[in-house]
């Protein structure tokens, strides 16, 4: 893959990111710095950066995709109400039963965990305020 100057700008940015933008938020920031580059070639940046293996992209249920360049391992959190993604350490996930995967072949694994980020769980309820399970 060759290094264009709007690849670079791409790779740039998202390796300078603590969050994980869209690609609407990479093509306005790559732009800003070098307004010659277009929605199309960020975007096609973007795909072969994936297929490349150089850049995750995290799909979110009912909203743009997200792009990930950390290096290391890790998994991720989405958060139900606000849809902002994070980091969570890497941990091995045992891999399944040879018998329960037939012939399919497993190339990687990422769990993704979905629930409430810190800033939306207090907004959702206090603990009073949720349904208690009755044990007696």
């Amino acid at each position: 893959m060759r290094c264009t100057p709007q690849r670079y700008a791409v790779m740039a940015f998202l390796m300078e990111q603590n969050r994980h933008p869209t690609a609407v938020e990479i093509f306005e920031a790559v732009n800003r710095m070098d307004p010659r580059s277009s929605r199309a070639t960020t975007y096609n940046n973007l795909r072969d950066l994936v297929q490349a293996g150089l850049v995750r992209e995290v799909a979110v249920e009912g909203r743009a995709a997200r792009f990930d360049a950390k290096g290391l391992l890790h998994h991720h959190f989405i958060c139900d109400r606000c849809g902002n993604v994070e980091d969570i350490d890497w941990y091995d996930v045992p891999r399944p039963a040879t018998r329960s995967l037939g012939k399919r072949i497993v190339r990687d694994c990422e769990l993704i965990f979905r629930g409430l980020c810190t800033r939306c769980a207090p907004k959702h309820g206090s603990v009073k305020s949720r349904k208690r399970v009755n044990t007696g």
